[in-house]
């Protein structure tokens, strides 16, 4: 009977002992493990197998990235104004032993170091370089982050600038210079709208210039073009009278004073202001002559 009571003894110490020998972790923890209270090594996640009674277990550490509470800090700007800054920073731990031997608090250390390192990096920015540039800044702060986290074994994954907090005192004068910008820009608009509009009617007048320009050149050419035909024409005229001067002697000569008398006499019967026209007795005895002028050139042309 004995006997029997210590084999089971013996068995169920030896069940405790595998027990106490098998470690499963999680796949978000990292088990630290130590031995006569020094470290020895890191248990990742699955299934493991210490020393019983001479290794333990001191910290399980989780590795999945968490995120700092929101945090408020105050910060003085390039030109002078003091804003209040809410952030937040995401991280991770790479090495469970850094996080839990090199550090106390690795949480509030990396929240003292952020709000040192956001201070510096706004406080070389201006007001307005603050607030539309928080971008680069979480990618300057995290950068800085990251370099100084590292001898904790912590990976600062991002940070952000949640809001920029100003006094009403510097809301009024944001607002005051927000209008002054507005009613700088609507003059510069109005200028340039006006400076356009000079200019359209500027062209507008040059163009219609030109074209008079244009149509006064055109009419002089074709009065140019209308003396030059004319003249053409008198120089033919004269030169077939004096051609017919030269073979006919003075018949011709008489055929072209009598024509440029008869020429005259229907231009003063077509006028308008000619009621009555009293022709003298000379005039139709040059008709006549004229008659028998034309009957001398036909039968010399025979």
């Amino acid at each position: 009977m004995f006997t029997n009571l210590v084999f089971i003894f013996l068995v169920f110490l030896l069940l405790y002992i595998v027990y106490l020998g098998i470690k499963v972790v999680p796949q978000s923890k990292v088990f630290i493990i130590e031995r006569f209270g020094k470290f020895t090594k890191s248990l990742e996640s699955g299934l493991s197998i210490i020393v019983p009674f001479v290794d333990r277990v001191a910290f399980k550490v989780d590795i999945l990235e968490r995120q700092l509470p929101a945090f408020k800090i105050s910060v003085i700007t390039e030109d002078n104004v003091e804003v209040g800054l809410e952030s937040t920073v995401f991280f991770r731990v790479l090495d469970g032993a850094k996080s839990v031997y090199r550090i106390r608090d690795v949480n509030a250390a990396i929240q003292n170091t952020a709000i040192s390192v956001i201070r510096s990096a706004a406080g070389k920015l201006e007001l307005d370089d603050l607030q539309s540039s928080r971008e680069s800044m979480n990618q300057e702060i995290a950068e800085r982050l990251t370099e100084a986290a590292g001898v904790w074994g912590v990976e600062v994954t991002r940070t952000e600038i949640l809001d920029v907090l100003v006094d009403e005192q510097t809301k009024d004068s944001q607002r005051q210079q927000l209008n002054a910008e507005r009613e700088r820009r609507a003059a510069i608009a109005k200028a340039e709208g006006d400076k356009r509009s000079i200019e359209l009617k500027a062209d507008a007048e040059l163009y219609e210039a030109e074209k008079q320009a244009e149509a006064v050149k055109v009419t002089a050419d074709a009065e140019a073009y209308a003396v030059k035909i004319k003249a053409e024409a008198d120089a033919e005229q004269t030169r077939l009278v004096a051609s017919a001067i030269k073979e006919d002697g003075q018949p011709a000569i008489d055929f072209e004073i009598m024509k440029r008398q008869v020429d005259g006499i229907t231009l003063l019967a077509s006028s308008n202001q000619t009621k009555t026209l009293i022709v003298p007795s000379d005039v139709t005895k040059a008709l006549g002559t004229l008659e028998v002028l034309m009957d001398n050139i036909k039968n010399n042309a025979d």
